[in-house]
């Protein structure tokens, strides 16, 4: 069974636990959420399967909360609150849905799913998942090793996603 914390709005974050890193989506309201998920996942799978992680595209898709969740457990976690003001939501929202049906490199360190979410929400792509494994493992390994080790794994950078979507205004 599926827990919940917290009454979603659109222009939450959504936090789905599962093994390994959280999922992450986006509320965009009646019940449904916009997340990057891999290209022929099935709704559910994101929450639970890896190969949504080792997969190299991912493709922005619109489903049902409940679908995308599954039986895992998630909350609204706009964990960055504290340090950038939200977009107006009518510009989270009208960008995320620009972004439906998209295909996109996928990159477990600079172009995952909380980086899509929290760059909707914020103007800013972070994944706080990314960062805590990399001041863990430049504590452990060194900064010098930790530097090689995510520049022959890093393909290229997310683009910010406000960026990409300059002058391609649509009417609703």
């Amino acid at each position: 069974m599926a827990s919940f914390r917290g009454e979603p709005n659109p222009g939450d974050l959504i936090e789905i636990s599962r093994i390994g890193p959280s999922h992450w989506a986006l509320y965009v309201g009646d019940g449904y959420v916009i997340h990057l998920a891999a290209p022929d996942e099935y709704p559910g799978a994101g929450s639970s399967s890896l190969f949504s992680v080792l997969s190299p595209t991912g493709k922005v898709k619109r489903e049902l909360l409940r679908d995308v969740v599954g039986g895992c457990g998630y909350r609204v976690n706009n964990h960055l609150d504290h340090e950038y003001s939200p977009l107006p939501v009518n510009k989270i929202i009208s960008s995320a849905e620009e972004m439906v049906g998209k295909e996109m490199e996928y990159s477990i360190l600079n172009g995952n799913c909380e980086h899509i979410v929290t760059s909707l929400r914020y103007g800013k792509a972070r994944s706080l998942q990314v960062e805590t494994i990399e001041t863990d493992l430049n504590k452990y390994l060194g900064n010098a090793a930790w530097t090689d080790l995510t520049c022959s794994v890093i393909k290229k950078p997310l683009p910010n996603t406000s960026d990409s979507l300059k002058g391609q205004e649509t009417s609703h």
